[in-house]
């Protein structure tokens, strides 16, 4: 057992937890694990051939489908190498240094994906309150400049936010609630004051995830109020049914990452067991779902795998 009375002096040595209390089952248990990253992994990567490959979809809402896909793969592989390395082989150590690589992609990514999120509520809010300038809105260079937004935005906030982690001293106890690095329970550990920390890193959740929120939920008033008044239930039917898959990956998304924060924030006294499953559904859900969401719900979808991958039985 590793010796956590180390000197302030010393460089910063963290210690992962994979299944608190089922240690010895984490050979087992990595099985669902690795299932789940697998089905994440080759799901998404499925959306990203299908959409790239095919020419019926080179239209707005797939291109921000693909950035969706790109954002949960992108989650899913950083995480990858830690869970896999506590399950088999308990490598529990990391480094500062390379805990602060971690959270750059796993925070960058969340931002990302809570921004493409916010991007495809705009979509379909044009596309149903505003049909007849869908095409002269969303060109394909403002869809490229969506994206470059989305990419700077969740990279450029994070470095200020991990720089003044770095600046802290670890004298406590340095075992971290999670499989991977995550930057509340990280900071938590700190025996110096972390005020400016905790207030940048609210204010960042704040001016991103929480606000992409509100956004989203305003435009879905919006879409709500112009379906109302269109006279036809088969109209009103199908407008409701393009707008199922993206609230369900909005569900997935917002919900565990809420979930998160309130057990961070509120949870001191919550069992260890409950910090790392809220952990887990939070990172491995949204990735594992959204490819089975928008498969079975987006028929141009479900059609073009059909295509690609049983081009017999179409």
């Amino acid at each position: 057992m590793p010796s956590f009375n180390q000197s302030i002096f010393q460089p910063a040595v963290f210690f992962l937890t994979g299944i608190p209390g089922f240690e010895t089952y984490h050979a087992w248990i990595s099985i669902p694990f690795c299932c789940l990253y697998a089905i994440a992994i080759s799901g998404n990567s499925m959306i990203l051939f299908v959409i790239t490959t095919e020419p019926s979809l080179h239209e707005p809402m797939y291109y921000f489908l693909s950035m969706l896909s790109f954002t949960d793969l992108g989650l899913c592989l950083s995480t990858l190498v830690t869970m896999v390395g506590i399950f088999w082989f308990n490598a529990r150590e990391i480094s500062l240094d390379a805990c602060i690589g971690q959270m750059f992609f796993i925070h960058g990514f969340t931002l990302m994906e809570s921004s493409v999120l916010l991007a495809m509520a705009f979509d379909r809010f044009i596309a149903i309150c505003n049909p007849l300038r869908y095409a002269a809105i969303l060109t394909n260079s403002r869809i490229i400049k969506a994206g470059f937004a989305i990419l700077i935005r969740g990279t450029t906030a994070l470095v200020p936010l991990l720089l003044l982690l770095k600046r802290l001293s670890f004298c406590r106890s340095r075992v971290l609630h999670h499989s991977y690095c995550f930057h509340p329970d990280v900071m938590k550990l700190s025996c110096t004051d972390t005020k400016i920390n905790s207030a940048f890193g609210l204010a960042i959740v704040i001016a991103t995830a929480a606000l992409d929120l509100v956004l989203i939920l305003l435009s879905y008033v919006l879409i709500i109020h112009s379906v109302l008044s269109i006279a036809s239930p088969e109209e009103r039917e199908k407008a409701f049914g393009t707008c199922v898959s993206h609230l369900s990956a909005v569900a997935i998304f917002y919900i565990p990452m809420i979930s998160l924060s309130l057990v961070h924030r509120f949870g001191r006294h919550a069992p260890p067991l409950a910090h790392t499953l809220i952990a887990n559904i939070y990172l491995l859900i949204p990735p594992v779902m959204n490819p089975i969401i928008y498969s079975v719900k987006t028929k141009q979808i479900r059609k073009a795998m059909l295509r690609i991958f049983l081009p017999k039985l179409i």
